[in-house]
């Protein structure tokens, strides 16, 4: 099978897959996130993982997964915020596993536990915080839609209108593909589908869908030029194989990954 077929069909399910979750129910949606979480934090740690650098990825799961848990829970299931206080002690375990694995280099285990769960669990635990962050505060499938489809927009638009007019490259050093043209192509093609989003889904002001596009068109692309950084740093072209023509979790979610926690905020501020 041709690379571009693999890639057709490993998209079309993975956006179908992604798309029917938001729409069936919550819980379905934050069951796939959460393995898609969990996948991605395992993939971050293979990928760092050397002789000086030992990530404790038993203790990051079970943080991590206990991050998420309670986040989507605080969202969705009516458990109170007064349990964001079990997330710190949580955090603290992976000092304390730390003691009982005799690795030489401690702190740097340490530092990339963590890292790993804010890098690559944190985003995906904030989504259904996107999803509950307007309105009466239950499950808004349009806003979570909404917000995705943006991603995509801004990505798709940015890969035509590169290839079509690119000339000018934005981050060379890293990523020697990208184009300024591109970037803007994106984003103001962004702002057209963000005034769409708007008509089917008014409860956001236009005003609120236009700044949410824009964010997502800065912080998703550098959250794409990131995880570039990242792989460029150890000589890799992909995060992992799990997705035929795609590469890893970490390659196709890299604009949420900084996106996520910018969208959050400003759905926060404003509500």
């Amino acid at each position: 099978m041709s690379n571009f077929w693999q890639r057709l069909i490993t998209g079309t399910v993975f956006v179908g897959v992604i798309v029917g979750s938001i729409l069936f129910s919550a819980i379905a949606f934050q069951i796939i996130f959460l393995w898609v979480a969990l996948l991605s934090l395992e993939e971050f740690y293979r990928l760092i993982k050397s002789d000086d650098r030992q990530p404790d990825s038993r203790a990051g799961w079970i943080a991590g997964a206990a991050l998420y848990i309670i986040t989507a829970g605080i969202a969705t299931w009516y458990l109170q915020p007064k349990w964001n206080a079990l997330i710190m002690p949580i955090m603290a375990l992976v000092f304390f596993a730390e003691l009982y694995r005799k690795k030489n280099q401690p702190f740097t285990n340490i530092a990339f536990t963590l890292l790993g769960i804010v890098y690559a669990v944190l985003p995906f635990a904030m989504l259904s915080q996107i999803a509950t962050s307007i309105g009466t505060g239950s499950w808004n499938s349009g806003i979570l839609l909404g917000y995705f489809i943006l991603i995509w927009s801004s990505d798709t638009f940015a890969y035509i209108f590169g290839n079509l007019l690119g000339k000018h490259r934005l981050f060379e050093r890293i990523s020697p593909k990208k184009s300024w043209e591109g970037s803007i192509g994106g984003a103001l093609s962004s702002l057209g589908i963000a005034w769409i989003l708007w008509k089917f889904n008014p409860e956001l002001a236009l005003i609120h869908w236009m700044v949410i596009s824009v964010i997502i068109v800065i912080t998703g692309t550098l959250g794409d030029l990131t995880e570039s950084m990242l792989k460029r740093s150890l000589n890799i072209k992909d995060s992992g194989t799990i997705l035929p023509g795609h590469g890893g979790f970490l390659d196709r979610f890299d604009a949420l990954l900084l996106s996520a926690p910018f969208v959050w905020a400003y759905l926060k501020l404003i509500a």
